[in-house]
């Protein structure tokens, strides 16, 4: 494996979209509270967008570093995992709506068709308690830092507590504490 390190520039433009992308990620958290729930459908749909796009940007121009670099294009499509994507233009998938129809108590699939099954059943998992209905500590800890390092930038500590759960509040406040900058001792 080469060892080259990433150059600086490229370095600097990979921290700033990732940075774009966590704050759009954190913004798609906020919208799922319910004080802002007016606006839900529309600012989760737009800030998750952002955010696949804005990660789509960091890779594309990795990607342009390594075709420069003489990087095989059959390697370059396999690092891309170019069989795994899809446009957002076609809308939802029959996947996406049997999921949604597990979450929400839908109708069930047809027996004969297996994979509707299989995506209905992943969303009954999610309704019922079995995938993620606990917030596992790490998931816990990753939204307390989006919510803690946004409202540290925003200067709105104080707001944590009239939007989230109040142990998911007060972790984020302990982020966010930590988020302060030090000031010069005064003599």
């Amino acid at each position: 494996m080469e060892r080259t390190p990433m150059p600086e520039p490229l370095r600097q433009a990979v921290h700033q979209l990732v940075s774009e992308a966590v704050m759009n990620c954190q913004e798609v958290l906020r919208y799922t509270e319910p004080d802002v729930s007016h606006d839900w459908k529309r600012m989760t749909l737009y800030r998750g967008t952002d955010a696949a796009d804005t990660l789509d940007m960091t890779s594309m121009l990795v990607a342009a570093y390594c075709q420069r670099t003489g990087m095989a294009m059959d390697t370059l499509a396999s690092y891309l995992q170019t069989r795994q994507q899809r446009s957002r233009a076609a809308g939802p998938r029959d996947s996406d709506r049997h999921e949604l129809a597990g979450m929400l108590g839908g109708p069930l699939p047809p027996e004969n068709d297996d994979n509707a099954r299989l995506w209905f059943s992943w969303g009954q998992g999610y309704a019922e308690g079995g995938l993620m209905s606990t917030a596992d500590e790490q998931r816990l800890f990753t939204e307390a830092c989006l919510h803690g390092l946004r409202a540290r930038l925003c200067d709105d500590v104080d707001a944590l507590d009239s939007y989230l759960p109040p142990h998911l509040a007060q972790l984020a406040r302990k982020v966010a504490e930590v988020l302060v900058e030090p000031q010069p001792a005064t003599a």
